[in-house]
C-alpha cells in the first residue's frame, strides 16, 4: 500500500528542512561562492553574510526570523501606539 503525504490543501509551500525551496537554493549557491571566495581569496565576509540570511530565512509555521524582526521593529519602534484613557 502507498501512501501519499501532500502539503495541506495543497496550497502550502514546499519546504527543505527550516528553509523555503527558494531560500535554500539561494542558500546553496551562496554557499559555493562562500567556499570559493574563502578558498581562493581568503575572505570571510561572504561566508558570515551567508550565514545570516541562513538564520534570517530560517521559516517556522510559515512566518521567518526575519518576519518576527519586522514585527517587532513595527510595534515597538515605527508605528505608533493607539492608548485611551477613561
Amino acid at each position: 500500500m502507498t501512501q501519499y503525504l501532500y502539503p495541506q490543501n495543497l496550497k502550502a509551500t514546499a519546504n527543505l528542512w527550516l528553509w523555503g525551496l527558494r531560500d535554500f537554493a539561494i542558500l546553496g549557491i551562496a554557499a559555493l561562492l562562500s567556499i570559493v571566495a574563502l578558498v581562493q581569496l581568503g575572505w570571510f565576509i561572504p561566508a558570515a553574510l551567508t550565514l545570516c540570511y541562513g538564520f534570517l530565512t530560517i521559516r517556522m509555521d510559515d512566518a521567518t526570523v526575519l518576519d518576527f524582526i519586522k514585527y517587532a521593529v513595527r510595534y515597538f519602534i515605527s508605528t505608533q501606539q493607539y492608548y485611551e484613557w477613561r
